[in-house]
């Protein structure tokens, strides 16, 4: 037996020691109907059903999962489901383990019908069937706080939720990571329920639906996957990089895409990069994606950041009444944490919370003093995609350009030192500085690092700049 990911913290209220499995058998059953009322049959058959709790023995919880990447699904978005309802059920849980049953066959784990005939003509999958990963209520258009780098995404994102005819197929956003592009996806998921509730809206990961191809690639029932995907009316897909190099799912997700596409159905994807940029994924595909509108969310400006963190502020001040904001500290935070939006929230909520319970204002010593770790790390590190935008706009070039295939002088030198920068300023990899560069080569990284070291020796014009640079990044 393979342990899979472990997750979440267990304690049986009766002490260490294996509890009978009569008790597993009856509490686990008792369980798995209340989570089918919490998160829904379809989430619930999904994910919860081809669980089997093992033990519960020394305050842990065993469960057999079909695959690792199952139990690690399961573990992050469950986890916590789970635990709360066998506390409540008698067993104080501290921990969950998941682990792949190597000795049963697939039928075992996911028992399938009896076969019977199959009817000529199938009924439309039912729209509570649909295999969507569950939606995040606190992700809002209302929530969603607009600025400059992001209002292009938020208008598109908008257009879609009308639920009107096609305009763009498909929707791509990309950006970095805590940027807005989950948010913005799951908002056109609300506002299409609220507003079209008899659209069949799927939402889900890549990972996702790479797990029920293969579900269904072992399960024989590959059909039946085709007519679920085919069926819908809009499609979500979030973080599509990660089926790049999985061939048979990326041509499942090619002819999913065209069968959509034909009946003037609504696609929207989102990756972390562009679909030019995605390395190992099929030409085909990437020709597809960028044949709707392709939208960048750039990273957040100061406004931007100020913007979110009053917003967020409004809210835990209804939720610590009594606490005080000093002036200035939501201006300081936007000055400094600069790394991305998920940072930035999370500071915020660190803050408010320590000085709930230390009982005092929250003030710009008290601040500097709650999120000393985070304002380390935001001192410096700037991200490369910050310097390919500085150095584009002191070099006044555009971005797509230093990014893209030409070798002009006057773009191959500015591009040189936007990658010469991002070995200095930044941990990446070379060839995860390659990879953000239009997908090059670490060598040709390595070159032209060693080209503007070089040249800084001799060339006092470009020392100069690179001094300039420096401090405008970690200022």
């Amino acid at each position: 037996m393979r342990v899979g990911r472990i997750r979440a913290p267990i304690r049986p209220k009766n002490g260490v020691g294996q509890v009978d499995k009569r008790m597993t058998n009856e509490t686990w059953g008792e369980i798995r109907e209340q989570l089918q009322k919490r998160l829904g049959k379809n989430n619930y058959v999904t994910w919860i059903e081809p669980l089997t709790l093992s033990a519960l023995d020394e305050g842990i919880a065993r469960f057999e999962v079909p695959t690792s990447f199952f139990g690690d699904w399961v573990s992050r978005n469950y986890g916590d489901h789970i635990r709360n309802h066998l506390n409540a059920n008698g067993a104080i849980v501290e921990r969950l383990e998941f682990a792949v049953n190597l000795s049963q066959p697939p039928a075992a784990i996911a028992p399938k019908p009896a076969p019977r005939a199959r009817p000529a003509a199938k009924p439309r999958p039912r729209k509570e069937d649909l295999p969507g990963a569950p939606l995040d209520a606190r992700f809002t258009f209302d929530s969603f706080v607009v600025g400059k780098p992001n209002e292009l995404a938020h208008a598109a994102a908008r257009r879609v939720a009308e639920g009107g005819p096609v305009t763009f197929n498909p929707l791509f956003l990309y950006g970095g990571v805590g940027l807005g592009k989950t948010h913005l996806m799951h908002a056109i998921a609300h506002e299409l329920q609220e507003r079209r509730p008899e659209l069949r809206m799927l939402y889900l990961s890549a990972e996702q639906f790479m797990y029920r191809f293969v579900q269904a690639l072992r399960d024989r029932s590959v059909m039946d996957f085709k007519e679920m995907f085919r069926s819908v009316d809009v499609l979500m897909v979030d973080d599509v990089q990660f089926i790049a190099g999985k061939d048979s799912t990326q041509e499942e997700f090619f002819h999913t895409f065209n069968a959509l596409v034909d009946q003037n159905k609504q696609i929207v994807i989102s990756a972390d990069r562009a679909p030019g940029e995605i390395k190992d994924l099929e030409e085909r595909i990437r020709s597809r994606l960028q044949c709707g509108l392709v939208v960048d969310l750039h990273p957040t400006d100061y406004e931007l950041r100020l913007g979110i963190l009053q917003h967020k502020a409004e809210f835990y001040r209804e939720q610590y009444k009594g606490l005080v904001l000093a002036p200035g500290v939501l201006e300081f935070l936007a000055h400094r944490i600069t790394t991305n939006v998920r940072v930035l929230e999370g500071a915020l909520t660190r803050l408010f919370a320590f000085a709930s319970l230390v009982g005092r204002e929250i003030t710009l010593d008290l601040t500097q003093d709650c999120l000393a770790d985070i304002l380390r790390a935001s001192d410096r590190k700037a991200t490369v995609e910050e310097i390919q935008r500085k150095v584009a706009e002191h070099y006044n070039i555009r971005l797509s350009d230093m990014i893209g295939p030409k070798r002009l002088r006057n773009i191959a030198r500015p591009r040189q030192v936007a990658m010469y920068l991002s070995k200095q300023l930044t941990p990446r990899s070379l060839p995860e500085i390659g990879r953000r560069f239009g997908g090059r080569d670490h060598t040709t990284i390595m070159h032209g690092v060693r080209k503007i070291e070089e040249l800084m020796a001799t060339d006092s014009q470009l020392a100069d700049d690179l001094q300039l640079l420096k401090r405008l990044l970690q200022g």
